[in-house]
């Protein structure tokens, strides 16, 4: 493989005309619509980045939903069964797969409406959400941004994968996080999402991305 640094702004270009030219091609074969995950640690940035993507890819003539994973989290009574800080909990059942793939990624996949709901859980109030339906038309990118969203079947179009090494994740996650580590550890070990991500990106210092690219080692 080949690391490549690149600066934040430039990792947004570069990932825009990828996308943007991953959603034409998804227009022209039938899929109608791209569904991109953003995975990563919290501390690695994906929402951030995420966001980051939305007006760039406007710009281009690509209608875009950013969902967000934490708007999907299953009800406290379920994430909480095992307590508020049980690391295997967090990797096995808080976001609420059924429903991001339900309420969002099957409508925008090949065939589906483009009727999609941006939120599904208040994960602060325990209640359901409440957002209204918005639709994306043929030709549009929903960008699902968050934690630990590969390798469990969820079906994406394209799949970017912030990668922060171990020693830089446990640098950079709050203290009041730091139960969720052990979760991290295990997903980079049981689902290794570095090999096989379209995209990989070096996020150990967010001020200094890098992407990780096929050919000679670094």
């Amino acid at each position: 493989m080949r690391i490549r640094p690149i600066s934040p702004d430039l990792l947004v270009t570069e990932l825009t005309g990828r996308l943007a030219a991953a959603a034409t091609d998804a227009a022209t074969t039938g899929r109608a619509r791209l569904r991109v995950a953003v995975d990563g640690a919290p501390a690695a940035g994906p929402d951030e980045l995420a966001a980051a993507l939305v007006e760039p890819l406007r710009a281009r003539g690509r209608p875009v939903l950013h969902v967000r994973a934490t708007d999907f989290l299953r009800p406290a009574s379920l994430r909480f069964e095992l307590g508020r800080t049980n690391p295997d909990a967090y990797y096995e059942g808080w976001v609420d797969e059924a429903g991001l793939r339900r309420e969002v990624l099957d409508p925008a996949g090949p065939g589906g409406s483009g009727r999609l709901l941006p939120s599904l859980w208040d994960a602060v109030a325990d209640r359901a959400s409440r957002a209204r339906y918005v639709d994306l038309p043929p030709g549009g990118v929903v960008l699902v941004s968050g934690a630990l969203l590969l390798g469990g079947g969820l079906p994406f179009d394209v799949t970017v994968h912030l990668e922060v090494s171990a020693a830089a994740l446990r640098r950079r996650t709050e203290a009041a996080q730091e139960w969720t580590l052990p979760a991290f550890d295990r997903y980079a070990e049981e689902v290794v999402p570095a090999s096989f991500a379209d995209v990989v990106v070096r996020a150990d210092d967010p001020r200094h991305p890098a992407l990780v690219e096929p050919g000679a080692d670094a």
